[in-house]
């Protein structure tokens, strides 16, 4: 389970998020930080009997920086106020499909799927999806991924598109997932899960369920 400092350094944060006040709580920064990667790097070792493809993964692999990239955002605070990790076998730079990690008081949450692939990744998945839909349909209906996953595949204004994509007809029975930019399902964490015992294996049941999803979505744009 994650300590409760670490919930109240990121909430602090939230609250002084300037380079004097982190300098001077950045023992209480690499606390917390330590204190993340030992509960990810459990994950990591839970998960990975799993999906063998992540057993090589440290969490260094998967861990965001804490430093905001401000060059183009309106935004100049200089920290996120969450710590993130993208767990993957190509690590947390790649854009295949994984798994997600995102501690933020209040605002926590576990998932994964594929975020934003480029055009020829998405082409993919979309074909995919139409040529194998009865399978995609059995993974997100399946018992275990709506128990974790409630509000299923994650299908709103920032996910998808308005109209069908080209080459596709809008009565195609899969067009509301073909339509989408980003295949994603997430499922919201307390602040009381995260500090809990069995917070651990709440992530890796979570991971679990969404499993069969990453298979379907690596196939398309592995081969």
């Amino acid at each position: 389970m994650l300590q409760t400092s670490t919930l109240q350094f990121l909430k602090q944060l939230a609250k002084n998020n300037n380079k004097e006040w982190f300098d001077a709580n950045r023992k209480k920064y690499e606390a917390a930080k330590e204190d993340f990667t030992a509960s990810l790097q459990a994950i990591l070792s839970g998960f990975s009997t799993i999906d063998t493809t992540l057993v090589s993964l440290a969490p260094k692999d998967c861990l965001f920086r804490i430093n905001r990239d401000i060059r183009f955002s309106k935004d100049k605070s200089p920290y996120k106020t969450n710590f993130g990790a993208y767990i993957n076998a190509g690590g947390k730079k790649s854009n295949t499909g994984g798994y997600y990690l995102h501690l933020q008081p209040g605002n926590s949450f576990v998932g994964g799927g594929i975020y934003q692939p480029d055009a020829d990744m998405l082409k993919k998945v979309r074909q995919e999806i139409d040529y194998n839909f009865d399978e995609f349909k059995s993974i997100i209906n399946n018992k275990k991924f709506k128990t974790v996953y409630t509000k299923g595949i994650s299908s709103d204004s920032e996910w998808s598109l308005t109209r069908p994509p080209k080459g596709y007809d809008e009565n195609n029975p899969a067009i509301e997932f073909i339509k989408l930019k980003s295949v994603v399902a997430t499922a919201p964490l307390s602040d009381e899960q995260l500090t809990d015992k069995k917070f651990e294996a709440t992530v890796i049941k979570a991971f679990e369920a969404l499993y069969p999803l990453i298979i379907f979505l690596n196939k398309a744009v592995q081969g």
